[in-house]
């Protein structure tokens, strides 16, 4: 039995509920469903009604039973960075409606907040048939600028005290940590050049930002051209903004890897760069550094998703087949960063 299927249903409509009461005294809860998605929190959608309350479909996030809410287990962090997202209003996020801290780990923090129509498409290897060329275009060129008003955010708020600010190296370590797991051919004899030359060519950190940590299409829900909202926060953070612009470029760039779907409207990494910056009015320097980063970030990512795989009792051939492009990613990002330095070959 998985941990989602272990949560009762009348708990989390009673729980949530009592949240949403302290807003909405006639508050009501019902038909708690699981919503699929979301590897670090539970998901649930459920029906509110009762009094002034807003009435429809609301989606209830919860924390593991069982586990320390914290890093991406802390749902109620998430919950905060939305409420101040949402004051900001330049950036599309869901609504939170109520919090309940519960009593961790064996009653988890959860939060309710509005469940925003739309779907949610990766242009480049999402399934079924993706949007015309026309809709993928305009949301990738929406997103770039949506990108820029987020990095826009005071990250002095008041809301963000107690946030740390990760350095450029920290986030280099932290992918050669990931490395250090896996052996064999998912480490490849670049992986510790990679790292060494990052860290040995770091660029000047910019003034941090709130970084949404995985930037891309397939985190949003949209309506036609419309971005309605920006989804899954589990892993946002303060940091050098051109680490979520350049995740954003790598997953628009089609020649990345292998398999990925091109011909869908996806404008080019290098339009979407200069759309960013066009509505950021800052100069983008160093580009090239984070483009070498988060090709590092994809590697070590992708290996530690095949290690796990080879391990399950059911592995997921589409996530084997990752280990192929973990030597690419690495030699790409060597070469933005002989690009970098003024390098050739």
């Amino acid at each position: 039995m998985t941990v989602a299927a272990a949560v009762d249903p009348a708990t989390i409509a009673r729980r949530a509920e009592a949240a949403l009461r302290q807003s909405w005294p006639e508050a009501e809860v019902s038909t708690v469903a699981t919503l699929p998605g979301g590897a670090s929190s539970l998901t649930y959608v459920a029906e509110l009604a009762g009094g002034t309350a807003p009435a429809g479909r609301v989606v209830v996030k919860m924390a593991p039973p069982g586990l320390e809410p914290v890093r991406n287990r802390d749902v109620l962090r998430q919950a905060r960075v939305l409420d101040l997202l949402s004051a900001a209003s330049e950036v599309a996020v869901p609504s939170v409606l109520g919090t309940d801290d519960g009593e961790p780990p064996d009653v988890p923090p959860l939060f309710v907040m509005t469940m925003v129509e739309g779907e949610s498409f990766e242009p480049t290897n999402g399934p079924g048939d993706p949007p015309s060329p026309d809709i993928v275009e305009a949301r990738a060129l929406g997103a770039a600028r949506m990108l820029a008003r987020l990095h826009r955010v005071d990250p002095q708020s008041a809301v963000l005290a107690g946030e740390r600010t990760y350095r450029l190296s920290e986030e280099v370590n932290r992918w050669s940590k990931a490395f250090a797991t896996v052996e064999g051919d998912l480490r490849p004899d670049t992986v510790d050049r990679c790292r060494d030359e990052l860290l040995g060519a770091a660029p000047a950190a910019l003034p941090p930002a709130v970084l949404h940590g995985d930037w891309r299409l397939g985190n949003m829900l949209c309506q036609g051209p419309a971005i309605n909202a920006v989804i899954d926060w589990e892993i946002w953070s303060l940091a050098d903004p051109r680490i979520d612009l350049a995740w954003f470029l790598l997953m628009a760039d089609t020649s990345r890897s292998p398999g990925l779907r091109s011909g869908t409207g996806l404008p080019e990494p290098a339009r979407l760069a200069e759309t960013y910056q066009q509505e950021r009015g800052v100069p983008l320097e160093a580009l090239d550094w984070f483009s070498a980063l988060v090709r590092y970030k994809q590697a070590a990512a992708s290996a530690l998703i095949v290690k796990n795989n080879r391990k399950s009792s059911d592995p997921d051939p589409r996530a084997l087949s990752f280990a192929e492009i973990i030597a690419p990613l690495l030699d790409g990002a060597l070469g933005y960063l002989r690009r970098a330095e003024g390098r050739v070959g």
